[in-house]
């Protein structure tokens, strides 16, 4: 085990409130990974990695598509991201950052997933919903689930700011009590989770950080939602963690679907004490 290894889970294991888990190696996670969540100045920029991978971090398996980037500057106004490209494992694109304030970086998702029996076997089918047209006509025992995602990140030039966390009342949704760009190693973070508008409550939440392909056991920090749909969570180190939530129910939106998931994932920068 590497020095820097025990560091860290002599942290964690420090967290009465949290839990250590083993988590598998081989799970998929989308993420995005900014360059700096907090500059201040002006001329400022970041560049932002996209993707799906095995190791957090590590572009390693599919690149995320920069069709479904979505940024928003403090007034609310839509920004263009720039010099955008896409190789074998990752995307890459630059955000300027002309307004002070918080900026919101998202990948928002409304898909479904379906797997139906055809010929003796059993097949799959995920995209958008719209590819449920593509069912074929012979299917049975089909079962259909709703996606709602929302894949965030949060970047701010110079003063933090609330207005892009503005809420929808749609599927699993952060309303920062502690601000997301305003996270130090050892001090507890809030956040509150809402389902719907509505509280998120015994909603598990974990938090990962960042370079899981140098651990030989990877680690995670875990907690559930109180009945206001907060969680609190404190970093044991500073650095890139992802964050993950998601629940499932009987409310999908989608005539053909017995069942939606919604999920949330969000990467926040946690700075040195």
């Amino acid at each position: 085990m590497s020095i820097r290894f025990k560091h860290l889970a002599t942290g964690l294991a420090a967290i009465a409130a949290l839990s250590m888990v083993s988590v598998a190696a081989s799970a998929h996670r989308a993420w995005l990974l900014p360059s700096a969540t907090t500059v201040s100045g002006t001329d400022m920029w970041v560049s932002v990695d996209a993707a799906i991978s095995n190791n957090l971090f590590n572009a390693d398996h599919f690149p995320m598509q920069l069709g479904g980037i979505q940024v928003t500057a403090p007034d609310g106004a839509a920004v263009q991201p720039q010099n955008g490209s896409t190789g074998r494992y990752r995307s890459v694109f630059d955000v300027k950052l002309d307004q002070t304030g918080t900026y919101k970086i998202a990948n928002a998702g409304h898909s479904v997933m379906a797997s139906y029996q055809q010929n003796g076997e059993r097949k799959r089918l995920r995209g958008p919903v719209e590819r449920l047209k593509d069912l074929p006509q012979d299917a049975t025992d089909v079962k259909v689930s709703e996606i709602i995602s929302r894949n965030e990140t949060f970047v701010t030039n110079g003063n933090l700011t609330t207005t892009v966390f503005k809420l929808t009342g749609k599927g699993l949704e952060l309303e920062p009590v502690t601000h997301p760009n305003d996270l130090v190693e050892g001090e507890p973070a809030t956040f509150r989770f809402l389902l719907d508008g509505k509280p998120a409550a015994n909603l598990k939440v974990t938090a990962v950080p960042g370079g899981t392909r140098y651990r030989n056991q990877p680690v995670e920090i875990t907690a559930t939602t109180n009945a206001n749909g907060e969680v609190a969570l404190t970093f044991p180190q500073p650095g890139m963690y992802w964050l993950d939530a998601e629940v499932a129910d009987d409310k999908a939106s989608v005539p053909q679907a017995s069942r939606r998931v919604a999920r949330y994932n969000m990467t926040v920068e946690v700075m040195p004490m």
